[in-house]
């Protein structure tokens, strides 16, 4: 028994075609396609070559098998639909630098095949610009429970060391320099910068711009835990209102 009727039908469907516009295609009348379709009629052998050629579908898979909707639109030819035309968004590749990797990252920065086996992540970020991820592996850039924990990734844009100087003071950056990679916040002083911890007790660190190898200024920031957003500032409003209401009893 032959498949081609069920197959034409189902190729009919995925192209969303009436019996006329297919029977029309291959000089058929609507009618002796429909007779295909029931299996009241078997097509004659240039019908099989023409309709198979048109799709790009090996004669025999049209005759002797029932082709599925997935199999229907892997093939290339006329059969292509929106989705294989579709055009794929493609996200940057970043490379990440993880705490087993940073020692060697210090000596192979410019390799580009060391980069290449680095874990990478996917991001809707620019992808004609270079970025480059780290995992934090300390406690520096913590303050009172708050800020950056081991594990968490920030992720920064190479800045060229000529546009150093244009930074804004405090501004998150990963530094690379002989022999470190520093996650600190930027701040300049002349020709120089300084490194500086959130941690009160991480003593500065002072580099002449002219030995920066690269510097990343971070653009984005994903937390291992949910991060504590709050200032204060809602607990105090708080406490004022309540101030507010004992001295209006008070009065009364």
């Amino acid at each position: 028994m032959s498949f081609f009727g069920k197959n034409i039908k189902k190729i009919r469907s995925v192209k969303s075609l009436s019996q006329q516009a297919f029977a029309e295609l291959f000089d058929l009348k609507r009618g002796t396609l429909g007779a295909y379709e029931e299996g009241r009629s078997e097509p004659k052998i240039d019908t099989i070559i023409k309709i198979a050629n048109y799709f790009s579908i090996q004669i025999d898979a049209l005759l002797t098998n029932e082709l599925t909707v997935n199999e229907l639109l892997r093939f290339k030819g006329d059969l292509t639909t929106y989705a294989q035309d579709l055009k794929r968004e493609q996200f940057a590749l970043i490379p990440c630098i993880t705490e087993s990797t940073s020692s060697e990252y210090i000596t192979l920065y410019d390799k580009k095949n060391f980069i290449k086996e680095l874990p990478s992540i996917q991001l809707p970020v620019n992808p004609a610009k270079e970025f480059r991820g780290y995992s934090v592996s300390n406690l520096e850039m913590t303050n009172h429970d708050k800020g950056f924990y081991p594990k968490d990734i920030v992720i920064g844009e190479k800045v060229p060391n000529e546009v150093i100087k244009k930074l804004n003071n405090g501004t998150l950056v990963l530094v690379l320099t002989k022999s470190k990679l520093i996650f600190r916040r930027l701040y300049i002083t002349k020709n120089h910068i300084v490194l500086r911890a959130d941690h009160k007790n991480i003593e500065d660190e002072e580099y002449p711009i002219s030995e920066i190898k690269e510097l990343w200024r971070v653009r984005y920031v994903f937390c291992k835990r949910i991060p504590d957003f709050a200032d204060g500032v809602e607990d105090k409003l708080l406490m004022i209102e309540q101030e507010l209401i004992k001295m209006k009893e008070r009065l009364s």
